[in-house]
């Protein structure tokens, strides 16, 4: 008998993607067939391909969405309409039952080919107000899932639940001594964890390496530096250690670590709260984003889980003191982390998005 079928989309950065690969083993497991549709060069076909051997992956032609004026502004819907019709191919012959998901600028022109193909379609978004593609999809959507309440006042009312955070099962299950032994570390002073994402981040890879010596005397690092980003004359120094990406050693890594210097997209704090990493928080600038990080760090810093500087401010500031800062705040932090660190079972999630199927 034909096992049914799950269409999974969203790409962009990996935070796009994290919730999608909690879901997958879940949608696997209850016998459907589970296929994803990205871009061509996204890290989510890195993701999905070397991760979930088990998963059919399918690109097609996506263009970027942009809020300033640029000469692709012209071309890049040409690039939609292509990958609309892509997309609607694809699910005319998967046929499948319903499409999940996560935004991203890929994830445009499979909504709008699924309306087309008349299959139900169910959104996920992680940050306080809806990504620039989700605001294009919400009105195709037969449900949007938030993590945030104050996420429902942005998105159609009748058609929302918020739910909370996704958390994938194994970032509970790193192991702290592994996690040392992956960083060569021997964890006798507070170990950081610095992350800037999936693409890493300039301005924070500088700021620890400005100060890197001052910062090994009290503190050892594992430095998630983003692809391309590592220094290799900084290789093989005691204390310190940079990988540019962590997929499967990720959770033993934060166990290995007692506190978080990360950017504050939503996927990335979720996970910290979960495993209760009290986090320096440095949003993207407005300037380089449309603010939904800051808006994620100031709501993490209001209710007292999170410190937070924002980027204008970090070359004005000494690390080790940002460091400290943590150190010395740990315990009132912790107590305001274990008040709110509630997060929805990907189990769960899955039953839920099933929910809308046809």
């Amino acid at each position: 008998m034909k096992r049914p079928v799950i269409v999974l989309t969203g790409g962009g950065t990996a935070g796009h993607v994290s919730v999608n690969e909690a879901l997958i083993p879940v949608f696997i497991e209850k016998g459907y067939e589970v296929h994803y549709i990205g871009s061509h060069n996204g890290i989510e076909k890195e993701l999905i391909r070397n991760g979930h051997k088990e998963v059919k992956y399918h690109s097609i032609q996506s263009g970027k969405l942009r809020r300033y004026f640029s000469l692709k502004n012209f071309s890049d819907p040409l690039r939609v309409g292509a990958g609309v019709l892509q997309a609607f191919a694809l699910l005319k012959k998967l046929k499948p039952e319903i499409i999940f998901s996560k935004g991203g600028f890929v994830s445009v022109p499979v909504i709008l080919a699924a309306k087309l193909a008349k299959i139900p379609v169910v959104i996920h978004e992680s940050d306080v107000t809806p990504g620039l593609a989700n605001k294009l999809a919400l009105p195709f959507a037969k449900h949007i899932f938030t993590v945030f309440e104050q996420t429902l006042q942005h998105v159609p009312s009748d058609r929302a639940t918020c739910t909370g955070a996704v958390i994938r099962p194994e970032i509970f299950e790193g192991e702290r001594f592994e996690g040392l032994r992956i960083a060569r570390l021997k964890g006798e002073k507070p170990v950081f964890i610095v992350t800037g994402g999936s693409q890493g981040s300039a301005i924070l890879n500088a700021t620890v390496r400005k100060e890197l010596d001052r910062l090994l005397e009290r503190f050892e690092i594992i430095h998630l530096c983003g692809k391309g980003n590592i220094d290799e004359s900084l290789e093989h120094i005691p204390g310190y250690t940079q990988f540019e990406y962590v997929t499967e050693g990720l959770p033993h890594l934060l166990a290995a670590a007692d506190f978080a210097i990360s950017r504050a997209g939503s996927n990335a704090i979720f996970e910290l709260l979960s495993v209760l990493k009290p986090m320096l928080l440095i949003p993207l600038s407005a300037s380089q984003s449309r603010g939904d990080q800051l808006l994620n760090a100031s709501l993490f810093e209001s209710l007292g889980i999170a410190e937070v500087v924002e980027e204008e401010e970090l070359k004005k500031l000494s690390a080790v003191e940002l460091f400290a800062s943590l150190v010395d705040h740990k315990e009132e932090l912790l107590k305001s982390m274990k008040k709110v660190a509630t997060t929805k079972s990907p189990e769960d999630m899955a039953n839920m998005i099933l929910s809308y199927k046809n």
